[in-house]
């Protein structure tokens, strides 16, 4: 018994010694708890709305109070015309317009009747089509208000929603699926591969050799990583079409607009995989934060899975470090929307100063771990 007590005592020893078996331990069950607990919410709360108001009457008002009465909903946009609804649509300010058409109250009062019509932004299927059921259970509870009023007196008014699944009418899930699978593979592959590439040159002493030949050291960086960026860019471009012919996902902007962005993305991941290269400092570490400092991240944070708005507010500030949010918004606007480069601007420039600041910091850190 002595002896089992010494074995035991010795492997809680040796267990609480190693930072890396902690972190394993304790670490990794605490993020995944914490990202799946605060993450993983499907209900919806505080979506953004165009509101085309072309009634601007006392009933529609109110209609538009009760709608805003809960915190499901906000007005993003009083938009003036329907053209509008596709631009906000397309910059990714909204997820839903809702439409009152003129004459709202003239016909409640005249036929006790009146329609109105709800765009939802369908590019992700599950949470258009809880907005939709949402917006509609509002309007419900409009009208079970103004039946409330009426005591009675007048049967109560039916109001006919029309609701629109705008860019995937059918609720296909491919057309989430594809262009997420895009961000989190191409996240995969260039970040882990090119991490764990340098990381073993520099592990096994190998790169001080090739430093110490003719070769300039950015040039044997960018040796190592376009390999990498020319495999990832093809299996890229490979879902791309795999999603188009097989799976029917649309790619509506226009096609070199989409490589320019796949190509900025696949640059920036890469100079993330290069910065992990100098900080991890064996081939094991350098995976470990690929997959668990960014794997998880990507997956749950960046908006392929969950909602962002859904989020509290300190995970909402995670993700807007993360590189695949912005790209998912892109990659989504680009083949599902049509958008141009003046709709996706914002989030192509916070990409392109991502990969600068990755690349500053990679080369003064790369410079220090070698010095």
């Amino acid at each position: 018994m002595d002896r089992l007590k010494g074995i035991i005592k010795k492997e809680f020893y040796h267990i609480f010694r190693d930072k890396r078996t902690l972190l394993i331990l304790f670490g990794i069950p605490i993020v995944q708890i914490v990202l799946f607990g605060f993450a993983i919410s499907t209900e919806i709360k505080e979506v953004k709305i165009a509101l085309l108001n072309q009634a601007n009457d006392e009933a529609s008002h109110t209609l538009v109070d009760k709608i805003l009465s809960t915190s499901y909903f906000q007005v993003d946009e009083l938009i003036q015309n329907e053209a509008g609804i596709n631009e906000s649509f397309k910059k990714g300010k909204i997820k839903a317009a809702l439409v009152i058409p003129p004459n709202f109250e003239s016909d409640i009062r005249k036929n006790n009747t009146a329609n109105i019509q709800i765009i939802c932004d369908a590019s992700d299927p599950n949470t258009g089509t809880q907005i939709g059921a949402y917006l509609e259970g509002q309007i419900q509870g409009f009208i079970y208000g103004n039946a409330q009023k009426s005591k009675g007196i007048r049967p109560p008014i039916q109001i006919n929603t029309e609701i629109q699944m705008r860019y995937n009418p059918e609720l296909k899930s491919a057309y989430s699926f594809v262009p997420g699978l895009i961000t989190i593979i191409l996240m995969l592959i260039c970040t882990m591969m090119t991490s764990i590439a340098i990381t073993r040159e520099i592990e096994t002493g190998t790169m001080e050799v090739l430093l110490a030949s003719p070769m300039h050291p950015a040039t044997i960086i960018l040796g190592k990583v376009i390999p990498y960026l020319a495999l990832s860019f093809t299996i890229a471009i490979f879902i791309l079409f795999l999603g188009k012919f097989v799976f029917g996902v649309p790619i509506l902007a226009h096609f070199g607009l989409l490589i320019f962005e796949i190509l900025l993305y696949c640059l920036v991941v890469l100079a993330l995989g290069i910065f992990i290269s100098t900080i991890a400092k064996t081939q094991q570490l350098a995976l470990m934060i690929s997959l668990f400092a960014l794997f998880l991240p990507t997956m749950l944070l960046s908006g392929f899975i969950f909602p962002i708005h859904n989020m509290p507010l300190p995970l909402q500030m995670v993700t807007k470090v993360i590189p695949a949010t912005y790209f998912n918004i892109i990659i989504k606007a680009l083949m599902l929307k049509g958008a141009t480069l003046a709709e996706i601007w914002k989030e192509t420039a916070i990409l392109g100063g991502i990969f600068i600041f990755l690349v500053g910091v990679s080369i003064k850190r790369f410079n220090i771990r070698l010095g």
